[in-house]
């Protein structure tokens, strides 16, 4: 992977690998290029093999502030859209199309957390408000710090509400009416509310946080590299499944084709042996 300058990229050992939004001094705040990035780094890790999970962090004291406003509030100041003329979007000379744009490539990003078949653990400390409450949704698994911090803050600005998925994703995870309440209200969710309620599966001590993270990801690791891919995939196609037949016919489709590779094999011979399965890393 190619370096980045607002986002910090690492591949462990064993298939895992840690993205950090790496603007410590702003909190961690979105900016375009930040989104840009990211984009880029999802679209690499669609086709890495050997990427197998990826946890999503912050670098410095929080998960991130959400959207840079100071970007925001300059975004169509000529020195701000020179830095960004590269962005196909960004030449658009109409205010209100280059704002559309400027949004659906935003929101891409929980698809594009959704579609690469690597799990997602985002390791969560500190705020995570607005953007990145959202962005936090759309992971697989959540695991928070204590000083972890939920807001919909996006409501706060005189804006809509609902943004780059929550409102898809929370009603989900804590249901209908809970979902409600924290997106009207625009409250912030704490840490402990936040596992009582399923919107994090486990809090542990800041300074533990990456530890629980990788200790998370090499569970996951230890899985069939294909079994792990079709499992998320079949995640989330069967997140919306109109019936059980077509949940079943996605899980029936999951097992056949991990049945045609040798993984099986070794993970019933690695059973009867007592041991751990050593799958081949592709």
């Amino acid at each position: 992977m190619e370096n980045y300058e607002t986002i910090k990229y690492k591949e462990l050992e064993d298939g895992i690998s840690i993205v950090s939004l790496n603007r410590p001094d702003k909190l961690n705040a979105f900016t375009i290029q930040m989104i840009e990035e990211l984009h880029d780094l999802f679209d690499k890790l669609e086709w890495d093999l050997d990427v197998r999970v990826l946890i999503l962090t912050g670098e410095g004291r929080a998960f991130s502030a959400g959207t840079d406003l100071n970007e925001c509030a300059r975004i169509y100041a000529p020195e701000i859209m020179e830095n960004y003329k590269h962005i196909k979007y960004m030449d658009i000379p109409e205010v209100a199309k280059r704002q559309y744009y400027a949004q659906v490539r935003t929101s891409q990003l929980a698809l594009k957390m959704r579609q690469i078949p690597q799990p997602i653990i985002a390791a969560i400390k500190g705020p995570a408000v607005g953007m990145a409450f959202a962005l936090s949704l759309a992971a697989d698994i959540r695991i928070a710090g204590e000083s972890a911090r939920f807001r919909n803050s996006v409501f706060l600005l005189g804006l809509s509400g609902v943004d780059i998925g929550n409102s898809y994703f929370l009603p989900r995870l804590v249901g209908w009416s809970r979902a409600a309440e924290i997106i009207y209200t625009a409250r912030f969710v704490e840490a402990q509310e936040a596992e009582r309620i399923g919107l994090v599966s486990r809090v542990v001590p800041d300074d533990k946080l990456m530890d629980e993270a990788i200790a998370m990801a090499k569970i996951l690791v230890a899985k069939s590299p294909l079994g792990l891919r079709l499992t998320k995939s079949s995640i989330n196609i069967n997140f919306n499944a109109p019936n059980l037949e077509t949940a079943l016919a996605m899980e029936n489709r999951a097992q056949v084709i991990c049945m045609g590779t040798t993984d099986p094999k070794e993970g019933i011979t690695a059973f009867f042996e007592k041991r751990e399965p050593k799958y081949p890393r592709r």
